[in-house]
């Protein structure tokens, strides 16, 4: 049995100085939150997918309606991100769900299952997931916040595991760090120059599966 994922979509991208709500940003023609919705819908580990938008994202609510109808939707205050999320918690009652920033254009259906078996295996109400600093600079990420944690710099990634029915007043109770060195990750779109990063890694991704299924087809044919 799955757990719910909370998409959390409710960002304007001011630091981008763009007209379009942050959530919609194309990557190589494709609106940022379809990539996160579609490994979400494909990962084994999810069976219920939310999308909390704000009023300063309505473009982004209409484009769920109109595109995913058997999502539900949410709309939050827009104060913050903690609390919006604390807002749907509370009014959704939800148990254990990942929630997962707009803007992860390279995550894959396999990470989001392997960060929610690192959730249980962890025993704890909580679990933050991170990368290490070192691997998004060597991107060309940009790192607003970082930690230590087993003798590494870590920078949160914008996915984190919760029970939601132990959640106590502001703060959330005893969180793991689940460490994942994965280049999938470290790709959040903050900046147009993380913009054009997302862009150059998601082509070379789509030229290396055209390269495997040729070769599969070519191996089949012979």
């Amino acid at each position: 049995m799955g757990i719910t994922a909370l998409v959390m979509a409710g960002g304007k991208g001011t630091r981008m100085k763009l007209p379009q709500e942050k959530p919609l940003i194309e990557v190589n023609g494709k609106p940022v939150i379809e990539y996160v919705l579609t490994a979400l819908k494909n990962a084994k580990k999810i069976d219920r997918i939310i999308v909390a938008t704000t009023q300063i994202t309505p473009k982004t609510t209409t484009h769920i309606q109109q595109h995913h109808p058997n999502i539900e939707l949410i709309q939050t205050p827009g104060k913050d991100y903690v609390s919006d999320m604390g807002y749907t918690v509370q009014t959704l009652k939800l148990g254990v769900f990942l929630a997962i920033a707009a803007d992860l254009p390279l995550v894959k259906p396999e990470i989001i299952d392997t960060i929610i078996e690192c959730y249980h295996q962890s025993k704890k109400p909580a679990l933050t997931v991170a990368v290490p600093k070192a691997t998004k600079i060597a991107l060309g990420m940009c790192v607003d916040y970082s930690f230590v944690e087993q003798d590494q710099e870590l920078v949160p990634v914008g996915i984190n595991v919760i029970d939601g029915s132990k959640r106590y007043g502001d703060e959330w109770l005893d969180q793991a760090i689940c460490i994942l060195n994965h280049q999938e990750l470290t790709v959040n779109i903050n900046t147009t120059q993380e913009l054009q990063i997302a862009q150059h890694l998601l082509h070379l991704q789509q030229q290396q599966q055209q390269q495997k299924q040729n070769t599969t087809e070519n191996t089949n044919a012979g």
